[in-house]
């Protein structure tokens, strides 16, 4: 490459300097070369970048960006990945940033510029556990305070955004069906056939949402218009399992709490037919606890239509509070408890229940690594004419999973999530278990 127009600019990495090698002549055939050290190529791609040559800063960048030295390769790459953002390149640079944070999770102002670029890309929640987990690792008062008014800067709403996850799903039991051979009546007991089993199957798991936010006039008011989904796909297509979800409503800042009030509908098919549809009123309230902690509750009523049992028709309400807290820069922990009452038609089907969870996660050089628990209890009002008991079940789910940043390409890095599910009934045909494991992509960062 040529460099302000007189030299070729030549890069070894592993190399303890660097050469610069004037262009040959026509008229002189010899060459000279001009030996540079990290440190002195790392100031003349400064310097280029000043003059606005940019793309002779970013060829420095790039090969210092594989230096032995970590001091002098990551200080490349937080230049480089600035460079980047400027001209609109968030995903590349959030990659840099995060490589940086693989090597070094302490660097403070890596994860305030990282924090930057997630708000800009619309992941508000990703942005503030940064700012976290820069607190969690201790700050000078004065830096702290400006960190609190950079954390308060961030809570302005990005217009538009969108997500969307890919997996491949290997499931011990795709239908959430029984293991049992038998079934147990008020007149005896039957054989449960091999269709109404639990089956095993491997199919697509896809998960996505996207936004759009309208502002009402400023102090932190806007409208939210939220459309997701979730799509477990087989090739049995009588096992496909589809939901859409559209919502709607305001979003308003009151004092550190973020409320949204949102009016919504659901549709989900199930085997490719018309399962259930609903309506509903719902409320979010978000709050920072302190500078480590986050905490969140949401709550739901819904008016629910099944469609193909009439009988589980009815109400259901539900609510769930969240508490999030970073433990240090690179370990942080979820608690979460949950709770739902379905009032329907038939007694026999309305219920009660419960579940709690913790989630924990660590960074790991190159890796994320994250391991949760939950439990949970359900009963049924009354029994339903056909058994002798009303139904009562227990809950439990084991999960781990980890994120391979080193494997990253296009943005996107391989994830591999593994999880054992077992509900214990006292009615046979709710009583299964269930392995599942994910192997998709998630972004890098």
């Amino acid at each position: 490459m040529v460099v302000g127009g007189f030299l070729i600019l030549a890069v070894s990495a592993s190399a303890p300097g660097i050469t610069l090698t004037p262009p040959q002549s026509k008229r002189k055939p010899t060459t000279t070369s001009i030996q540079l050290q990290p440190e002195q190529l790392l100031a003349f791609a400064e310097t280029a970048q000043a003059r606005g040559d940019n793309a002779t800063a970013e060829t420095a960048y790039k090969a210092l960006s594989h230096d032995p030295n970590s001091d002098i390769r990551n200080e490349a790459r937080f230049r480089y990945s600035k460079m980047l953002a400027a001209r609109g390149e968030n995903t590349d640079a959030a990659i840099l940033l995060r490589q940086i944070l693989d090597e070094k999770p302490q660097a403070a102002p890596v994860r305030l510029e990282l924090a930057g670029l997630l708000d800009k890309m619309g992941d508000k929640e990703g942005a503030l556990r940064q700012i976290r987990a820069v607190r969690a690792g201790g700050l000078p008062p004065a830096v702290a305070r400006l960190v609190d008014r950079y954390s308060e800067a961030l809570r302005a709403q990005r217009p538009f955004g969108a997500s969307l996850e890919i997996a491949l799903a290997p499931d011990s039991n795709i239908n959430h069906a029984t293991s049992q051979d038998k079934l147990g009546t008020v007149i005896g007991d039957f054989d449960i056939s091999a269709e109404s089993k639990a089956r095993t199957g491997t199919g697509l798991s896809l998960r996505g949402q996207t936004y759009r936010r309208f502002g009402l006039g400023g102090d932190g008011r806007s409208m939210l218009v939220r459309l997701s989904g979730f799509g477990n796909l087989y090739k049995q297509g009588r096992f496909n399992d589809i939901a859409l979800d559209l919502g709607a409503g305001p979003e308003l800042q009151v004092g550190r709490n973020r409320i949204n009030v949102e009016v919504g509908a659901t549709q989900r098919w199930y085997g490719q037919k018309p399962y259930m549809r609903s309506a509903r009123l719902g409320l979010a309230v978000a709050r920072p606890i302190g500078h480590l902690s986050w905490l969140r509750f949401t709550g739901n009523a819904a008016l629910v239509d099944n469609r193909i049992n009439d009988l589980e028709n009815g109400k259901d309400y539900s609510g769930e509070l969240s508490f999030e807290h970073a433990i240090s820069p690179t370990t942080g922990i979820s608690l979460k408890g949950s709770a739902l009452r379905e009032s329907l038609r038939d007694p026999g089907y309305s219920t009660t229940s419960w579940r709690l969870g913790l989630l924990g996660w660590r960074e790991v050089g190159r890796m994320t690594l994250t391991a949760g628990a939950e439990l949970g209890r359900l009963h049924a009002d009354e029994r339903l004419a056909l058994f002798p008991d009303r139904r009562a079940d227990r809950y439990g789910r084991l999960s781990l999973g980890a994120s391979f940043r080193q494997l990253t390409y296009a943005g996107f890095a391989p994830v591999l999530r593994f999880a054992i599910e077992r509900n214990r009934s006292s009615i046979a045909f709710y009583d299964y278990r269930r392995t599942r494991t994910e192997m998709g992509v998630v972004r890098a960062f």
